[in-house]
């Protein structure tokens, strides 16, 4: 297994100005991750086109491998043929960063104004048709092309694997994120169990989980589909099993990258090292 970090792991010293996305490259080599996502680039008014090959160079450079690149995507929102052609360029950019996988969003909730039909089922040839248009470009390029479980509407496990089937295309697959089912008031192992053999690209996130009937935490907290108060963790100090999911994957033969995705409250300079150590110590265990 591949240990990396996502660039999204330092977006709170990148917010205070500490990192720029280039200096995140550099930590990310001194701290020993072997890869790398990026989730969140910083462009200070460039293009990322031009941006990428420099990310790229400096990755090279750093002995880091490039295992992923994100970006958002809305397929009900916006005309699913446009927003297709809107990540063929994003998918450009993937292939200068010299990026394995190319993550994208497929929609977050109904848009305002929606009429018809709200299940999932009702939707999800359309979301299909959007990424089928959106692989199939990226199967030219080299890139495989993701769908994570991620904001809600396309993050329960039954919803992945049924978009998953309707895409059916050999070069579309899964970025798992352990803990972003929560997010959904999905149990975390009960959902690797069932997605792990999808799954192309890792995320390992942990959670401090509160019931929706606790009292409000306050800052620093966000708030479940249900209800639920949820405050991101260092890996290994929350409630998902991050242990037992691994095992889970490496029963199911994932030998891929995981890649920590740190989104607490504590200084995240320390807050990863720390989950890389705990990373390390838990993919022993499986």
């Amino acid at each position: 297994m591949l240990f990396g970090v996502s660039s999204y792991s330092f977006n709170q010293a990148v917010q205070k100005g500490r990192l720029s996305t280039f200096d995140i490259v550099e930590t990310a080599a001194r701290m020993g991750f072997e890869a790398i996502d990026f989730a969140v680039v910083e462009l200070y008014g460039e293009d990322i086109l031009d941006v990428a090959p420099r990310l790229a160079k400096q990755c090279r450079d750093a002995g880091l491998k490039v295992a992923n690149y994100a970006v958002g995507a809305d397929f009900l929102g916006n005309d699913v043929k446009a927003e297709a052609e809107r990540l063929h360029r994003e998918l450009d950019a993937a292939a200068l960063l010299g990026a394995a996988t190319f993550r994208h969003d497929v929609a977050y909730s109904f848009p305002a104004g929606y009429k018809g039909p709200r299940a999932f089922a009702d939707v999800v040839d359309r979301l299909a048709e959007g990424c089928r248009l959106v692989t199939e470009y990226g199967q030219t390029l080299g890139i495989r092309t993701l769908v994570e479980n991620h904001g809600q509407f396309c993050q329960d496990p039954d919803r992945i694997e049924l978009l998953l089937s309707r895409v059916n295309h050999p070069n579309f697959g899964l970025l798992l994120d352990i803990g972003n089912f929560l997010c959904a008031d999905c149990d975390p192992l009960q959902a690797v169990g069932l997605l792990a053999p999808y799954a192309v690209h890792v995320h390992v996130k942990d959670f401090h989980v509160k019931p929706a009937w606790a009292v409000d935490p306050g800052e620093g907290w966000f708030r479940s589909r249900a209800g639920a108060y949820l405050r991101g963790a260092i890996v290994g100090h929350g409630d998902v099993a991050v242990p037992a999911a691994l095992s889970l994957l490496q029963k199911a033969g994932y030998d891929g990258a995981a890649a920590i995705e740190f989104e607490g409250m504590e200084a995240c300079e320390e807050a990863v090292a720390l989950c890389l150590k705990n990373l390390r110590r838990f993919a022993q265990m499986g």
